[in-house]
Formats: C-alpha cells, structure tokens, sequence
C-alpha cells in the first residue's frame, strides 16, 4: 500500500515506473472499447471509493474509467451527504467506515490538513485528486502527454508556465526537481510561487525561473502550461486580479517567441489564453486531459501495491 498525495514525497523512480505503466497500457488499449477490461483485470474485485468537496469533471471521469478498466468498480461520494465535520462524525471513524468497506480512496478536497488526517487514520491507500496545495494527479500525467507529443524525455525539454501560483503549478515544480527539467514561470510579482516552494527547491538542489515578465519567460520555451487565472472559489478582487494578469495573456503573438512550443492546460479555461492558441495546431488539450485516464491506472496500480 502506497499513498499518492504529493509529488514531493514520492521517489523519482517510482514516478518514472508508473509513467512507463501508463505508456505500455495506453498502447495495449488501442482496439478495446471504453469499458472493456485490460488483460488480466489486475484490480479484479477492488473497490475505490471518492470524495468530492469540490467540483469535478475530468478527475471524476477519469478515476472512475481507471477503476473499470483495471476491473474494479467505484463509488462516489459527497462530504455534504455524510456525517463527516461539525457535530457529525470525525475522520477518525470515517476512515474506519472506509477501509472496512473499500480497498483505496481518493479525496478531492478544499483542505490540506483534511487529506493528511484521512491518511493518519486510513488502513488503505489515499490519492489526492486535488487539494490546495497539491494535484499531482494532472501533473504527472502532464509529463506522461509532454513526452507522448515531443517523443523525448522531459528532462530535454524547457517547460514554462504562465499564469497564477496554485496547486498545479506547485505540484509542476515539484515536477520539475523529480524529473530534473527546467522551469520557467511568468507571472506578476505579486502572484509568484512562496519562499517555502522555492526553499524546498533550492534544498532539493534545482532552480527554477521567475519572470515577471511573459516574453522573458517563454524564450526558448518548448512547452507552455497555463491554467485559470480566476478561479471559482477565488477570494480575491476578481477584476482586480484579472487586470494584474493582463500582460500575461497566452496569444499566437506570445507562443511566436517560443521554441515552437506546444500549449497545454488542465481546464478549464477562462481568459489567459486566446481562442487561437486553444483551438490551435499547437495546442494538445484534449489528448491531454484524456492521458488522465492511462496514468491514473498505473497510479491505481502503483497505491494498491500491484505496479510491477
């Protein structure tokens, strides 16, 4: 049993391991129908159980096709429709509840603190599939479409990323020291990644690139990532924030100064980048947000100790 939580905390081969995982079952799946079981159904009988305190698309439907196509089923919950938080029932005994009833567990949660108290408590594996401070979930099946598309190793390849300081972009960090590529990051001053991140980078050795300026940021650049600038939840000034991120907008203009980079974004998608560059010849969004599905098997794999 192994918990996917944070990038940071899982070895780099294990990372690599399950990269490779997804790459031989993606190409094993080429003649099977959506919900047709992989060979050998290696999670034959398991069950996986999801929580969802924040809203979900593309994890959602690709947790639940991993499962199924490794020959599992799942179950999907809402924190709002248990006796979990005040006057209810503490994580402690849900997580009992849990493990007697399911065989892994995948939180998506508005707290921090909430996932690592489920993992203190839980006798089967957790996986994050997002929490304020980590989605390593979307980033590592972003290294598996930046190597799918460019055909070499990460580690080759200058990656940027231009947009706010979020989760994705710390697990893209996190990224960065694991697979030992180089990062460049755009974005205003005020919005730059914390001293903590860039002092774990530093302590793991590595660099990253802080521009306050988009053109300085994608010289050379052979990947862009970009997310929402504002999102749902956000408590900020939201025109405020939006006129901030103004110089930062992703256009044909801006990718022009990179090294024919590709566009990637996890979604979903508001004004940071142009129709143009989304709907784009260099723009991948759509094989990556399905790559989700391959590598969130092998991740599967990987928790429920049956990644060889």
């Amino acid at each position: 049993m192994k918990h996917f939580i944070n990038l940071k905390d899982i070895p780099a081969k294990d990372l690599r391991k399950i990269i490779v995982d997804a790459q031989k079952r993606k190409r094993l799946r080429k003649k099977l129908n959506t919900l047709e079981v992989d060979r050998g159904a290696p999670l034959k009988g398991k069950l996986l159980i999801q929580m969802f305190e924040k809203s979900s698309l593309r994890t959602r439907l690709s947790f639940y096709l991993a499962i199924k196509q490794l020959g599992g089923g799942t179950l999907t919950l809402r924190s709002n429709e248990l006796h979990l938080g005040q006057g209810g029932e503490s994580i402690a005994d849900t997580a009992k509840i849990l493990s007697t009833y399911g065989d892994g567990f995948m939180l998506r949660t508005d707290s921090d603190k909430k996932i690592e108290n489920f993992k203190n408590h839980l006798t089967i594996p957790v996986i994050n599939g997002l929490s304020p401070s980590s989605h390593p979930t979307q980033v590592l099946s972003d290294v598996f479409t930046v190597e799918e598309i460019k055909k070499k190793p990460i580690s080759k390849l200058n990656i940027c990323w231009i947009g706010d300081s979020n989760n994705v972009l710390d697990s893209l960090i996190a990224a960065s020291v694991k697979f030992s590529f180089q990062l460049s990051i755009g974005c205003p001053k005020k919005f730059e990644p914390s001293r903590k991140v860039r002092e774990w980078v530093k302590k793991n050795n590595r660099k990253i690139f802080i521009y306050n300026d988009a053109t300085k940021a994608v010289k050379g650049a052979d990947v862009i990532f970009s997310d929402k600038v504002i999102s749902l939840n956000d408590k900020v000034n939201k025109k405020k924030k939006t006129e901030q991120f103004k110089r930062f907008k992703i256009d044909k203009k801006l990718m022009k100064l990179s090294n024919n980079a590709i566009f990637l974004h996890c979604l979903p998608r508001g004004n940071e980048v142009s129709n143009e560059v989304f709907l784009g010849k260099k723009s991948y969004v759509w094989q990556q947000a399905l790559n989700r599905v391959h590598v969130q098997k092998s991740i599967l794999l990987y928790s429920f100790g049956k990644l060889r």
